[in-house]
């Protein structure tokens, strides 16, 4: 979706300041938030590719006011809500008021956690040949899909060379809708800076991005 989180290639939001050494979290609430996102994706709440895009989802004003982990929280409430896991009794109670849904991979214990923590693997059998292959030359789509992807607004319309083949993946878009996993090819794809941002560019400066194949197109 094109959204306020699509900040690549933007600028006037001033400097990025880097935390000199930076905790994990910076206050036990945090570690809380993630532990919640993990253990309820574990139990088969959502998928990661729904989480992100409720977390996309959250209004331009919300969003840049929000911490990291905070965002992850609206996200995660927001998308509990929608999926009609929680109610807005329970949210207003700080506490559980119905009884609980029944997940779809029900509960687990101390001895899962080590498990749940490893993300999972998402490279997937080929359903066709690949349509590109390193060297070709092709042009980003300029799509504006109304959900989640991961083609950033700044390469669409654009041409880039693609330099490697990562295989075939879940594709995050049907995803994120829970429309299935529908397996796409995965590709690395290098954009001149110049055709990019213009000739004012500095001419060295090249950008890489994995592409998935719908996003792509022969140049």
């Amino acid at each position: 979706m094109n959204g306020v989180h699509d900040m690549g290639g933007m600028d006037g939001f001033g400097k990025v300041e880097a935390e000199p050494n930076e905790p994990v979290f910076h206050t036990e609430w945090e570690a809380r938030v993630l532990a919640m996102v993990r253990a309820m994706g574990a139990a088969g709440a959502f998928n990661i590719d729904t989480s992100r895009f409720y977390r996309e989802a959250l209004r331009p004003d919300v969003y840049l006011a929000s911490s990291y982990y905070k965002k992850w929280f609206l996200g995660l409430e927001d998308m509990l809500l929608d999926k009609g896991v929680i109610a807005r009794e329970d949210v207003a109670a700080g506490h559980a008021v119905q009884p609980a849904k029944a997940l779809k991979h029900g509960k687990f214990g101390v001895a899962d956690v080590e498990r749940i923590m490893v993300r999972g693997k998402f490279g997937r059998a080929a359903p066709a040949p690949a349509k590109f292959k390193a060297g070709d030359r092709v042009r980003a789509r300029n799509m504006h899909p109304v959900t989640h992807t991961r083609l950033p607004r700044y390469v669409r319309g654009h041409l880039g060379i693609v330099e490697r083949d990562h295989g075939c993946h879940v594709f995050p878009d049907t995803s994120a809708e829970g429309a299935g996993e529908n397996p796409q090819w995965l590709y690395t794809v290098v954009f001149e800076g110049t055709e990019l941002w213009g000739a004012d560019t500095d001419p060295t400066l090249k950008v890489s991005i994995d592409a998935f194949e719908p996003y792509l197109e022969l140049a």
